[in-house]
């Protein structure tokens, strides 16, 4: 890449960086505290034909007594507590910096990032990769996405010199399923 070019779109990163974070002080302040009640809805689970389930599910908030300093009950609930009742924790790492973990209280606890209004989580699980995102909408709408696929790469493009610049590789996942729900407050 031409130093021009390193420059513009360095500067671009970096100005997005700098806003991200300003953005993140003003807005984590409210959260957990702003997310807590039932969140209830229908799940929606679709691949390449379409939607091939659905279920309902509760996203549940509330803050846990004050010697859990900071921490907020996190729980989720697909079709009922008696089917599938996952009572994870929501623990500060970093809130100042939008930085969480989410306790699933069995030996795994995954970083989860709190930027622009939206909790975001991404792992890999078993060769899937998994992103799961959790926005509120207003005060009294929760939308809950999981996006899913092989962690193998299905192609490679780019790693040449196009026009005089490199140009880096991009690998490209698939997608296996797709899952949204739209929650609303109870």
């Amino acid at each position: 890449m031409k130093l021009q070019g390193f420059i513009r779109y360095s500067a671009l990163f970096l100005g997005c960086i700098w806003a991200s974070a300003l953005f993140a002080q003003t807005n984590n302040r409210a959260f957990p505290a702003s997310w807590t009640g039932d969140w209830k809805g229908v799940l929606h689970v679709f691949n390449g034909q379409g939607e091939v389930q659905s279920v309902n599910m509760t996203v549940s908030v509330a803050p846990l007594d004050t010697s859990t300093q900071g921490r907020y009950a996190f729980g989720l609930i697909y079709g009922s507590k008696e089917e599938d009742w996952r009572p994870y924790e929501l623990v500060p790492v970093a809130p100042e910096k939008g930085i969480w973990k989410v306790d699933e209280k069995n030996t795994i606890a995954m970083e989860s990032y709190f930027y622009g209004g939206k909790l975001l989580c991404w792992f890999v699980v078993q060769g899937a990769r998994v992103l799961c995102t959790y926005e509120k909408i207003g005060d009294d709408m929760m939308v809950f996405e999981v996006m899913s696929g092989p962690e193998k790469s299905v192609s490679s493009t780019g790693k040449q010199t196009h026009k005089g610049e490199e140009v880096p590789e991009v690998l490209t996942y698939p997608f296996s399923a797709f899952q949204r729900a739209v929650l609303k407050k109870s």
